[in-house]
């Protein structure tokens, strides 16, 4: 993993990764699993997060994503791939992760197009997965923790 700083033995972030980890579990259980990967995947492109983009790619794969759709997830909007609910979930994902890019930061209509196949909880759990994986994306993007090494279920530990 390497980088400038072991986020994954320094004790400080240990603590803090451990805290955060455990407050993403509120979301596990309220959204699909292979919705939670596709937002997380997209999430990290966006950021250039490449242990994370790694980490989602094989994790996905390990729960029956298709290649075909993690290929296109870069580019949802121009395939038929996804299903209306996954579109909303990457539509806020991106505009969640793109907030300085946006005036508006959250659309409206991205809102509502959520709302309308994710109740309460579940817009609530995306939510939380958007914030949590910025989150990561940032530290492992601070301490530029490269892709290409991490083995399914390597994170389970936290």
């Amino acid at each position: 993993m390497g980088g400038r700083l072991n986020v994954y033995e320094n004790p400080v972030t240990v603590k803090f990764l451990k805290h955060v980890s455990a407050a993403a579990r509120a979301y596990a259980s309220k959204l699909p699993t292979r919705t939670v990967e596709l937002v997380s995947l997209r999430v990290s492109q966006i950021n250039g997060c490449g242990f994370c983009t790694d980490m989602h790619i094989k994790e996905a794969t390990h729960h029956g994503e298709t290649t075909l759709r993690l290929g296109l997830v870069a580019v949802w909007r121009e395939t038929n791939v996804f299903t209306e609910a996954e579109r909303a979930a990457l539509e806020l994902a991106e505009q969640g992760t793109r907030l300085a890019d946006g005036a508006e930061g959250i659309t409206d209509e991205a809102w509502q197009n959520a709302a309308k196949h994710y109740d309460e909880d579940g817009l609530g759990a995306l939510v939380s997965l958007i914030s949590f994986m910025n989150t990561v994306n940032r530290m492992n993007v601070l301490t530029k923790q490269h892709g290409g090494d991490y083995q399914v279920g390597w994170l389970t530990q936290w």
